[in-house]
């Protein structure tokens, strides 16, 4: 009888690798991201508004970004990247149960980790943001308090579901193949829809349209939109999770979108009023990091000038024709620029992916299947965090009141809620 042949001894899994390279670009990255809030984004408001609201909005956008971090490891991780679900992640990560400096994290290449306390920084930073973002709608009239309450409601019933959406295991729009490498969804469409309901049901400054309400410092705002842009490699090529070839694509994109931006829109000034101004540059920088923020990963560069162009173009008819269809006092033009910039970049993100035109889309894909794919979750994104918002304002103002007195908001909002004035007369 002849001997059993010894069973093959099993191969064990490869290790997981964790480079230093790939950790230290994304702590850089994170960084990067926090520069674009605290400084960038709260200097870029602060200079649109009047003076005498100065420090409102810088306190403002640092305390909900401060705020919505702390949140964010207390549940929000959880709630959208621990566990499968549709809409949610689900709680058992709440309060980081279970994380530790050992804990790793997936990236885009199969085997290829990161430590996980620096993905769940790094994400925190991305929703710090996006509910900062929304302080510009409402900028100048809204109750500090009030600020810091629909913040909490919004972020947990509006920015953690979209993120789990889209990004999260078992996502709805992550499974039907919709793509946004860095949160045209997640961040500025959903922050746009939130910020214009709020202008809504705020009303119109007083004095809207009767006195100059002009941007008290554009020097400031300029400040603000370059550390905007230089912050946005981080919030683009970093979320490539690895410091590799894919990061340089979406690195290369977010320069030559955001360049080709502020061309368009000053190009597009001067053909409508006879000058370009520094404000429409400056606007125009940050349209076109909007608007290449979903197609930064998947698009060519190519892709990425024309993207950035059709940005610049519509985002200045965002914040002049469509602001006047809409009848909303948007005081800062988020939705202008957030709104209709992540709209358009989401839409053409599902065009420029394509193969034939630059992108990194496989043999078979589809404009006209993407297309609508990428259209799907923009409708969702909107509607979601309009009716989300829409029911925080009111329990907001049935709680604390959403809108300062009058005479707060004439005296001014750094005096009256601050104590404190941004200059010395």
């Amino acid at each position: 009888m002849a001997e059993q042949a010894a069973p093959a001894p099993e191969v064990a899994a490869p290790a997981p690798t964790v480079d230093k390279g790939d950790v230290s670009w994304m702590m850089l990255s994170t960084l990067l991201v926090i520069m674009m809030a605290v400084p960038g984004l709260a200097l870029f408001y602060g200079g649109l508004v009047r003076s005498k609201n100065m420090l409102s909005v810088l306190m403002q956008v640092m305390v909900v970004f401060s705020l919505i971090s702390v949140l964010w490891a207390v549940y929000g991780y959880s709630l959208a990247f621990g566990g499968e679900g549709l809409i949610f992640g689900n709680l058992d990560k709440v309060f980081l149960l279970g994380v530790t400096p050992d804990s790793l994290a997936d990236t885009f290449t199969d085997n290829v980790k990161i430590p996980e306390f620096i993905f769940i920084a790094f994400q925190a930073t991305f929703a710090g943001i996006t509910c900062a973002l929304i302080v510009g709608s409402f900028a100048e009239r809204m109750k500090f308090s009030a600020v810091l309450l629909f913040s909490v409601i919004w972020f947990t019933f509006s920015y953690l579901p979209i993120a789990h959406m889209v990004w999260g295991a078992g996502g709805y729009l992550l499974d039907k193949g919709a793509l946004d490498f860095a949160g045209g969804t997640v961040v500025h469409i959903n922050a746009a829809m939130a910020g214009l309901v709020g202008a809504y049901m705020l009303g119109k400054r007083i004095g809207y349209g009767k006195e100059s309400m002009a941007p008290h410092s554009l020097t400031l705002t300029m400040v603000g939109a370059s550390l905007l842009w230089v912050g946005w490699f981080g919030f683009n090529a970093g979320s490539n999770l690895e410091a590799n070839g894919g990061a340089t694509l979406a690195f290369i994109n977010t320069l030559l979108a955001t360049a080709a931006a502020v061309l368009a829109w000053i190009l597009g000034e001067a053909m409508h009023r006879g000058k370009a101004s520094m404000l429409g540059g400056a606007s125009g920088a940050v349209a076109g990091l909007v608007a290449i923020t979903p197609a930064c990963g998947s698009v060519g560069p190519m892709g990425a000038i024309i993207i950035g162009l059709l940005s610049g173009f519509l985002c200045l008819w965002g914040v002049s024709g469509l602001k006047k269809m809409l009848g909303a006092d948007d005081s800062l033009d988020v939705f202008g620029v957030h709104g209709v910039g992540g709209i358009l970049g989401a839409l053409l993100t599902g065009v420029f992916t394509a193969p034939g035109l630059g992108g990194t889309g496989g043999e078979d894909f589809s404009i006209a299947s993407q297309v609508l794919i990428q259209a799907e979750g923009v409708v969702i994104t909107m509607v979601w965090s309009a009716a989300v918002a829409f029911v925080a304002y009111k329990v907001v103002d049935m709680l604390v009141g959403l809108r300062v007195s009058e005479e707060s908001e004439r005296e001014g909002l750094d005096i009256s809620y601050h104590g404190e004035t941004a200059y010395n007369r």
